[in-house]
């Protein structure tokens, strides 16, 4: 009934789903009741349920809930090309899905867990790339081919998510995710600073790329088991 390929990105719908409706609903929880899941808890919430969804899905669609994953994967030649607008799209319907499901639990809630700077612009923007750059290190360095999976990739991406929003939120908000930020800023219509959010991810994903051919060996790029989209 299911093509592999729809299984996949069905897998990055429900997954980003998940994980902006976890993720943007500690905030929006947060917030409602006087501060009760507290910055660490919203940290902890965000790392947690992509360390569930790796374990979920990695095996499925390599769990990417991202676009700039997506792209630094693209970028380090470990993914199709083919299968990068697609899988954006994917990841763009579950977030905005999650978004307008917390828009129905909460009519009055004003941002809906949007990513807002509290420092300038340029600060968030810098902070977001360092942020993302790491984080997309990290995947390239534990992530087998495009694929999230297995026993250190859920514990190693999920940790470093709950650790740069521990201290980088109060600044940026530590999206390091377009659609996590597009989503809520769609449905509750507040686009301040949107811009930073769509730009500096990308921007650090794509330059960790750079950073693991300097740091791993040279084929930390090209895999044994992405031979088939680096021949």
């Amino acid at each position: 009934m299911f093509t592999t390929q729809s299984r996949k990105l069905c897998a990055e719908v429900l997954g980003t789903y998940v994980l902006v409706f976890a993720g943007t609903g500690a905030i929006v929880i947060n917030d409602v009741s006087g501060g009760v899941v507290t910055h660490v808890g919203i940290a902890f919430t965000f790392g947690l349920i992509v360390l569930a969804m790796i374990y979920a899905i990695g095996d499925v669609s390599g769990c990417h809930l991202n676009p700039a994953v997506t792209l630094g994967f693209y970028v380090a030649r470990r993914f199709e090309g083919r299968h990068v607008f697609p899988y954006i799209i994917s990841q763009s319907l579950g977030a905005i899905l999650a978004s307008i499901t917390l828009r129905l639990m909460f009519p009055t809630q004003s941002t809906l867990g949007a990513t807002i700077p509290t420092g300038n612009s340029v600060q968030s923007f810098v902070l977001e790339f360092i942020l993302t750059l790491i984080l997309m290190f990290v995947i390239l360095s534990v992530s087998t081919g495009s694929k999230e999976k297995g026993t250190l990739a859920g514990v190693a991406v999920g940790s470093v998510i709950a650790l740069e929003a521990l201290f980088g939120g109060p600044i940026s908000g530590a999206s390091m995710n377009p659609v996590r930020s597009l989503a809520p800023a769609l449905v509750s219509m507040k686009f301040d600073s949107l811009w930073i959010y769509l730009t500096a991810p990308v921007l650090g994903a794509c330059a960790s790329v750079f950073v693991c051919r300097c740091v791993q060996d040279s084929d930390c790029c090209c895999r044994p088991s992405a031979k088939e989209i680096c021949s």
